[in-house]
């Protein structure tokens, strides 16, 4: 059986929401893998394979969900407390508007300046479990819809700000009923949520988290308990995802700002990010308390800043935010491959969405210069490129369902297929 294999059989066997195998429930699909079986096509353009397109009432680096056949995604308009957040609903086959929604902005919001203008205020991806979809807004709080579109409920999580002031961009995640979210920077805490009615369950409130901005990943650990995996400056942790009580905690040499998630495989957690330290970190699975002496497999600066990477075959791959490609074996941290994508155009970061893998291929979404696709192997060969579909911003990771894939930009979500 293929490692990619194991590991999706793996990470299945803790996802509790009944959603469809073929649907997208979540930042980088039901699993948080980057993987789906299948093919799309390998390149596109405004005549060639492109289902349909839809305008978007503003602006977000939140991903778009597919679940039963509904794609849902976030985005804001206008700015600071001024800020409105929007969901929008749409049917997956037409791009027809089933429902929308919006929710004003808190009394006191970050200015849109800074790091704030390279995202906004609508960073964090929904997750559904197939009856209702839920939304982290920041500030503005958490919400929950039916996917028919009645609001359920709406829940403030926070109004601090990091010494950097840079706003949100993490995704929630399901566990058992447990809505759990990464509010470190609205209050140093990640917090789980009663996905029914919003009531705070439980509360690990740390101020290593300032600065955290890294969706967690569902692992199972010691004992078969499920645990919330998230790295954070200096540390990874891995909670009991129902009670929220820290299980295990491993330090690490990476500072200032944490983005990407963890990355599984069927025997470690791999880490990224930090700043000016960045650093790739391997943990093996398992233990209790302190496995700092005892778990940390390697560690490695041949890296940058990156967007989430994806694992598979026994092998990480990412592309940096300034556009180099990585490949690396996964046991021994050792680079394999290190190129830079062609023809990026300057200026800024290049690439903000996350890799995801179809199949035998990688797609990589840039944020100007379209879309790159590479054979899945750790050569990492281009085999096609796709211009963008608009001028503006490319932010989010893509969705793929049903052998379509959905692209988001600052001014519209497309279907390809």
């Amino acid at each position: 059986m293929r490692l990619s294999a194991v590991v999706a059989l793996c990470v299945s066997s803790v996802f509790t929401a009944t959603v469809a195998a073929e649907d997208w429930s979540r930042f980088r699909g039901a699993q948080g893998q980057g993987i789906a079986e299948g093919t799309i096509p390998l390149t596109w353009s405004g005549e060639k394979n492109l289902a349909w397109s839809v305008e978007l009432p503003g602006e977000g680096s939140s991903s778009p969900i597919v679940v039963d056949n509904r794609v849902f995604v976030t985005c804001y308009s206008g700015s600071g407390s001024d800020a409105k957040r929007h969901i929008v609903c749409l049917n997956a086959d037409s791009g027809n508007q089933l429902w929308t929604d919006a929710i004003s902005g808190p009394a006191r919001e970050d200015a849109y300046q800074g790091y704030i203008t390279e995202h906004g205020y609508a960073s964090g991806t929904p997750v559904s479990d197939g009856k209702h979809v839920y939304a982290f807004f920041g500030k503005a709080g958490v919400a929950a819809w039916t996917v028919e579109g009645k609001k359920v409920w709406q829940r403030d999580v926070g109004q601090m700000s990091s010494n950097r002031r840079w706003g949100s961009g993490s995704s929630p995640v399901l566990h058992d009923g447990i809505l759990i979210v990464n509010a470190s920077e609205e209050a140093r805490a990640i917090i789980g949520l009663d996905a029914a009615t919003g009531n705070e369950v439980w509360k690990a409130e740390y101020d290593l988290l300032e600065l955290c901005y890294a969706t967690p990943i569902l692992a199972k650990g010691e004992g078969d308990v499920i645990e919330a995996v998230i790295s954070m400056p200096g540390e990874v942790w891995g909670l009991n995802a129902t009670t929220g009580k820290i299980r295990w905690f491993c330090e690490i040499g990476n500072g200032g700002n944490v983005s990407p998630s963890v990355v599984l495989s069927e025997d470690a957690f791999y880490t990224f990010g930090g700043y000016p330290a960045q650093q790739t970190n391997a943990i093996r699975r398992g233990g209790r308390k302190d496995i700092t002496d005892t778990h940390h497999l390697w560690e490695s600066r041949d890296s940058s800043y990156v967007p989430t990477p994806l694992y598979f075959d026994g092998h990480l791959y990412w592309v940096s935010h300034r556009g180099q490609a990585f490949v690396v074996d996964a046991k021994t941290g050792e680079t394999v491959t290190r190129e830079r994508l062609d023809d990026l155009k300057s200026g800024g970061s290049p690439v903000y969405a996350s890799p995801i893998k179809v199949g035998a291929h990688l797609y990589v979404v840039t944020r100007r210069s379209g879309t790159y696709v590479f054979e899945a192997t750790p050569e990492m060969k281009q085999v096609a490129k796709s211009e963008p579909l608009d001028e503006s911003d490319f932010n989010a990771t893509t969705a793929i369902s049903n052998g379509r894939a959905y692209l988001r930009s600052n001014q519209a979500i497309y279907c390809v297929k």
